[in-house]
């Protein structure tokens, strides 16, 4: 299978340190968050990744040529002009080919998650466009907010919530089906969290994330990241 790495923004928010490194190459634990993720993807049997780049992409290139990360295909798509990050799946939708399914994960979360159970929900639902990790946030106003049912459907999204409905969050971590390239606008900048997955609702699954997780988007859990991180775990693909 494939997997997006959306890797593009600026990372404002853990400035000053991302004024001169791109925010996948700050280190945790003295190891680059663009590194985690391609063991991790490498663990779970994802062999073919497509980075979005746009501030200090030619930090990220002399990277990936340095790092010599065997058995993986990794392909840049520069974005000179950020296109949002549903954006950045429906300007590579060539990338994907025939594959039915891919992955999307959001490239400043920092997790071990064992995506077996995510990938077998998806699987098993087949008329369901997308199945998110999901799991549960101190500030839902902060975060895509999802609700529901016994069976792990999705009932409602909300991107960003004024008054959150509860503390459910998309995590950051998707599989999807190609026909939910066909959900996305083709004009401004379209967002997954704003503009797609709350057109899905009833046609997505959920299942809950308990290893661990954390977005790293801000300085406080940047912090916290080096404290807690035990590292990528290997995971059954």
């Amino acid at each position: 299978m494939k997997a997006f790495l959306l890797a593009a923004g600026h990372g404002t928010r853990l400035r000053p340190i991302t004024d001169t490194v791109p925010k996948c190459l700050v280190p945790i634990r003295g190891v680059p968050l663009l590194q985690i993720w391609l063991d991790f993807c490498r663990s779970h049997g994802i062999q073919e990744i497509l980075i979005n780049l746009h501030a200090h992409s030619e930090a990220v290139r002399a990277y990936l040529r340095e790092s010599g990360n065997d058995h993986l295909q990794v392909t840049v798509s520069e974005e000179k002009t950020l296109l949002g990050s549903a954006g950045t799946l429906l300007a590579n939708r060539d990338w994907l080919g025939s594959d039915p399914f891919f992955w999307v994960f959001y490239a400043d979360v920092l997790t071990t998650a064992n995506l077996t159970p995510l990938r077998e929900i998806h699987e098993r639902n087949s008329n369901h466009l997308a199945s998110l990790g999901v799991y549960e946030v101190p500030d839902p106003r902060r975060c895509g907010i999802v609700s529901l049912d016994e069976n792990g459907v999705v009932l409602d999204f909300e991107e960003k919530p004024e008054k959150p409905r509860g503390r459910l969050a998309f995590s950051g971590l998707m599989i999807a089906r190609q026909q939910l390239l066909d959900q996305i606008p083709t004009d401004g900048l379209p967002d997954i969290g704003f503009h797609v997955l709350p057109k899905l609702v009833g046609r997505m699954s959920a299942v809950p994330i308990t290893d661990y997780l954390l977005d790293i988007g801000t300085m406080e859990n940047y912090q916290l990241a080096q404290k807690t991180w035990p590292g990528v775990q290997t995971s059954p693909s």
